[in-house]
């Protein structure tokens, strides 16, 4: 689940394939409503489980804060999805806060 936290996003809950595509909407939804609003941050530190998907959710709204002017930093990722990076070679793709 995505909700607002502050100025921020904040994932609660698994990041998993199965909810992968309800992530993304969700955190798009967002970013649209926030067009050239600044910085965003997204905090990860109540993720409770990520697979593969969980990269993509986060390039996914990488794109889309970038198109609506929005600089997006992410907080707390999950230890699994820092390997995860490191693994994929996407490492220095991630802006960490």
């Amino acid at each position: 689940m995505i909700e607002q936290n502050g100025d921020g996003l904040r994932v609660t809950g698994p990041m998993l394939i199965a909810n992968a595509s309800a992530l993304l909407e969700a955190g798009r939804g967002f970013l649209r409503s926030r067009a050239a609003a600044g910085e965003l941050v997204f905090d990860l530190s109540s993720v409770e489980e990520t697979d593969s998907s969980a990269l993509s959710v986060i390039f996914g709204l990488l794109r889309t804060a970038r198109d609506c002017g929005v600089m997006m930093r992410i907080a707390h990722p999950p230890a699994s999805m820092i390997s995860q990076a490191a693994l994929y070679g996407v490492s220095d793709s991630l802006p960490l806060a």
